[in-house]
This record gives C-alpha cells, sequence and structure tokens, in this order.
C-alpha cells in the first residue's frame, strides 16, 4: 500500500513552470507516482484541493551549525517549510577542531546553549548530528576560516608551505568525510587573512577528493564590491571550481546600485561557460557580529589582540577615530541583536545612539565600550541596503533563496537575544511576497530558486523537485496567503500559509503544530 496520496493539489514540481492539479503519492521515504490516482488507496489521503504542493524548500545559506545538536526540531525553518539546509558557510564550519586553542574558543562561544565540542573531526561531528536525529535534512561546506584557525590560529601572516599542506589535508580530510565544499568569509578573522592563492589551493583541494564548490562572503560588499567578486571569480577559474556568492549585496548607500554591474559580470561569467550562482535574502538589515565597525588592522591578531588595543589609551583613540569617520551620523543603522552573555542582556533591541544616550556618552564611545567589555560577542543589524538593489539582485535566475540564518526556536536554549526576521520569514516573505506583491518573478519561479536550483548548486541528489523517485520532501501551502509576518519588533512571528511539511515521507508539521517527529537525515556528498 502507498503511504500517502496527496489528492487534488495544484503541483509545482520545482522546475519553474507552470502548476498542474494532480495527484502524487508517495511510499516509504519517496515518491512513487504522479498523476491521476483516483482508484489507488493509501495509509494517508491528504484532500488538497486549493492548496499547492512543493518540494520542501533548501536554505542555500544557513548557519545553525552546531545548533543541530542543540535544538534539533530546527524549529524556525521547518516553519517556513524548509527542509533541508546547508551549512558550513562564511568560512565558518563545525569542524574540524584539531587545535586546543580554537576548541577553547569554541567552547566558551557554545557554553549557552549546552554543547561541548568534543569532536575534531567533520565525520565526528556529523556522526552526533545523525545521532541526534534532526527534523530536516542538513548538509555541511567546510570553512576556510576554521581550517586556517586550526592550523595557525589567528595568525594573519601568509601560510608557509607545511601550513599549506595541513590545511589542504583538513579540507580533504572534511571532503572525504561528506562535506559538499568549501566557503570562505574574508571579512571575519582569520579567514580574511587568506589571499587568493591560498583560497585557490584549498577550493583545488576540495575538488581533487570530489567537491568541486567554493562558496565565498566577498572580502567587500561595500566600498571594494567589484574587486572582491573579480577575486572570486578568479578563484573560481583558477581552482576550476563552482563559485557561489553567499547573500549578494551592496552595502552603504555610496554603493547602491552597484549590483547591476556585479550581477553583469556573473553574467558574462556564465555565458563564457563558468558555473557561478548567487544567493540572497530579502531584507534591509544586515546581520553579522558588531565588531565589523572596527577596521581591520585593529583586529589582526585574534581577539585578545584586539582586546588589548582597545583597552590601550592611545591606540583606542586611534580606532575611535577611525569608526567615527565611517559611522559618524549613521549610529541610528545600527540596531544591537544580542551581547553574548547575559551580562547587559537588557542592551538587546537598542540602536547604537540610543545606547550613547542610555550610558551617557558619545555613540562611537558607547560601541567600544559594549565590544570591550562582551569581548568582541554582540550581533548587530545593519541598516545598509536598498530595496531597489535586492529587487535587482531577485530578478537574477542564478540567485537561489537563503536566510543567512541560524535556526532559531521561541523557547530554549536558542531563543536567546533578539534574532532578525530572516530567521522566521524568509521563505514565505521571498516566494510569497516577492512574486505576488512586488511582482519580481511568478510564484512557479520563486519555488524554483528555493528547490530544484540549490539542489543542483550543491549537488544534492533526488531533492529539490517532486518528480517520481525522488526524496518526498514535500510542503503543502497557500500560494495565494503564503507570506512572512515576522519584523524587526517582532522577528519570531510564525508566517502563514504554510500547512504541512514532510521530511523524507513523514510529516513533520500539521496546522501550525510540530508533530515530534525527527525523520532528517545528514546529506553527505
Amino acid at each position: 500500500m502507498l503511504s500517502t496520496i496527496f489528492r487534488g493539489a495544484k503541483v509545482y514540481d520545482g522546475g519553474g513552470g507552470p502548476p498542474r492539479t494532480l495527484d502524487v503519492a508517495t511510499y516509504g521515504d519517496r515518491v512513487a507516482l504522479i498523476g491521476r490516482l483516483e482508484d489507488r488507496d493509501a495509509a494517508a489521503v491528504i484532500a488538497c484541493e486549493g492548496l499547492a504542493l512543493a518540494p520542501g524548500f533548501i536554505d542555500a545559506h544557513s548557519h545553525t551549525d552546531e545548533r543541530w545538536l542543540a535544538e534539533p526540531r530546527v524549529e524556525s525553518k521547518l516553519r517556513q517549510g524548509v527542509t533541508t539546509e546547508i551549512g558550513g558557510n562564511c568560512g565558518y564550519s563545525a569542524a574540524p577542531l584539531t587545535a586546543e586553542a580554537l576548541r577553547a574558543e569554541r567552547a566558551a562561544r557554545l557554553a549557552p546553549m549546552r554543547v561541548e565540542p568534543h569532536w575534531t573531526t567533520l565525520d565526528e561531528f556529523l556522526t552526533l548530528v545523525e545521532h541526534e536525529r534532526p527534523a530536516i535534512n542538513v548538509a555541511t561546506l567546510v570553512g576556510l576560516g576554521t581550517t586556517r584557525a586550526n592550523v595557525a590560529g589567528e595568525d594573519a601572516d601568509p601560510l608557509d608551505r607545511e601550513q599549506l599542506a595541513a590545511q589542504a589535508r583538513l579540507v580533504r580530510e572534511a571532503v572525504e568525510a561528506g562535506a559538499l565544499g568549501v566557503s570562505s568569509g574574508l571579512v571575519y578573522p582569520p579567514g580574511s587573512y587568506a589571499d587568493a592563492t591560498e583560497l585557490a589551493t584549498m577550493a583545488r583541494a576540495a575538488a581533487d577528493s570530489g567537491a568541486a564548490l567554493y562558496a565565498t562572503h566577498l572580502r567587500s560588499e561595500g566600498d571594494a564590491l567589484i574587486p572582491a567578486l573579480e577575486e572570486a571569480l578568479r578563484i573560481g577559474r583558477d581552482a576550476g571550481v563552482t563559485v557561489q556568492i553567499s547573500h549578494h549585496k551592496a552595502c552603504g548607500r555610496r554603493n547602491w546600485g552597484r549590483v547591476h554591474q556585479s550581477l553583469a559580470m556573473i553574467d558574462a561569467a556564465r555565458d563564457a561557460g563558468e558555473p557561478v550562482f548567487a544567493d540572497a535574502y530579502p531584507y534591509l538589515g544586515v546581520w553579522t557580529e558588531l565588531a565589523q565597525i572596527l577596521p581591520g588592522e585593529a583586529r589582526r591578531g585574534g581577539i585578545e589582540a584586539t582586546l588589548e588595543g582597545l583597552r590601550d589609551p592611545q591606540r583606542r583613540a586611534a580606532t575611535a577615530l577611525a569608526v567615527e569617520l565611517a559611522w559618524g551620523g549613521r549610529w541610528h543603522e545600527i540596531l544591537i541583536t544580542d551581547v553574548g552573555s547575559s551580562r547587559n542582556e537588557e542592551l538587546a533591541g537598542l540602536r547604537i545612539d540610543e545606547l550613547g544616550r542610555r550610558w551617557g556618552v558619545k555613540p562611537v564611545a558607547a560601541a567600544l565600550r559594549l565590544l570591550t567589555q562582551q569581548r568582541l560577542s554582540p550581533q548587530a543589524i545593519f541598516f545598509e541596503l536598498t530595496q531597489s538593489d535586492i529587487d535587482a539582485v531577485f530578478s537574477a535566475r542564478f540567485v537561489a533563496i537563503a536566510s543567512d540564518a541560524a535556526a532559531r526556536a521561541v523557547t530554549g536554549v536558542t531563543a536567546c537575544g533578539l534574532v532578525h526576521p530572516r530567521a522566521f520569514g524568509t521563505f514565505p516573505r521571498a516566494i510569497g511576497r516577492y512574486s505576488r506583491r512586488r511582482g519580481i518573478y511568478e510564484i512557479a519561479e520563486g519555488i524554483r530558486r528555493a528547490t530544484s536550483l540549490p539542489a543542483a548548486i550543491f549537488g544534492l541528489r533526488d531533492r529539490g523537485r517532486i518528480v517520481e523517485g525522488a526524496f518526498a520532501d514535500l510542503v503543502l501551502f497557500d500560494d495565494a496567503a503564503l507570506t512572512d509576518r515576522a519584523t524587526y519588533e517582532q522577528p519570531t512571528l510564525f508566517p502563514e500559509g504554510i500547512r504541512e511539511v514532510y521530511v523524507n515521507g513523514a510529516c513533520v508539521l500539521r496546522d501550525g503544530r510540530l508533530s515530534g517527529a525527527r525523520p532528517g537525515r545528514v546529506l553527505r556528498r
């Protein structure tokens, strides 16, 4: 007997074509039959008249990582219809952890979530995730910031031959354990210290082991966006790998409009036969570490060296001047979301100018004081984007939908701090709002950007489409009502329109309630 029949659904198969009213049947974890199935029976029959059925959404750029162990329900993603997410982005991955200093830093960071990083290799970490049985499918890249930290710590100097060889071994081992490729985060130390030659060498090492993908948070998304993109494209050509441009955007008013040039560059590379793609999120706020306000030279040498500089009066004055020159008059554009500990946690939700008034100091002094007190851990939202740029990026057919967010819950250890609304609303917003209200694309094309496109980019076999034999990752929703509700003021509101979600054939969400099932799998390369 068939497992489930979805009868009379408006089926968006993930390919980008118009929907068709069909019956879809599953058997076990696979789609078994598609067509008119009035004469067939199943253990469960779901009446779908007036509802749409699509492949489960794939989050191309996630930061859940160790949270898969802390909160395997992956609630904020699941309620958006996400059935698979890709971690290990921006140069950061949960493994490898071969250096004791790196392990100690991770242990301190993960302590609030009650996760102890006692693994060493990516294989060991993924085995732990498999044991926890997440509710959705998960996969990961290996972060080149993480691998560099293992072999060179916070050293900003170029790697020597032995260090390069050691890092390449870590990359190959991670790929052999199942990593889908490598990622870089070229604004975050120590990954930012890598030059193009080092990055191409590591991408080539991954390709030699079978994972020819380089995903990158560009070295600049602001004034130097174009040279940064040129570097990424050159790395892809030198290494012979697919390039994925992470959360593509142009930050800062003086850079608005530059995405037209960057998109044209990607188009030209694709026309020349180079496999280049991008992902994006549909929001004006950039969510990252508050320490991004610091000039690069102030962060050289790692956390302790940075804090030492901020405590030294002369160096602090020089840093404050540089930061004020960059951010003066724009402090209201930075919203504190998480200070990183229970100390000062009441400051989440304040803008930096408000923080300055509360403490009775200038905003720049307040920002540097907060960074010093909290050991560079605060997170913030920077309102640096413009809607016309976001529309332009989403109009490009090679751009996948991605949240750039870790999964969160509304209670428990992953609910700390103020989150960005993209953690709870990205996919309904990008698929529903951007098709119906903004008219960027038809809803079928939005679904393709969230399903078959990321599946193709990351090599996820038998996922991202509703075809016979594919895995039964499915989302049943109201395509006329699908939209986000999360806002910057109330970022944990669940979206509207999602009715049921299935992962590998098992129902994980129905009528707004989690079923408790955790049928997700670790998708190794």
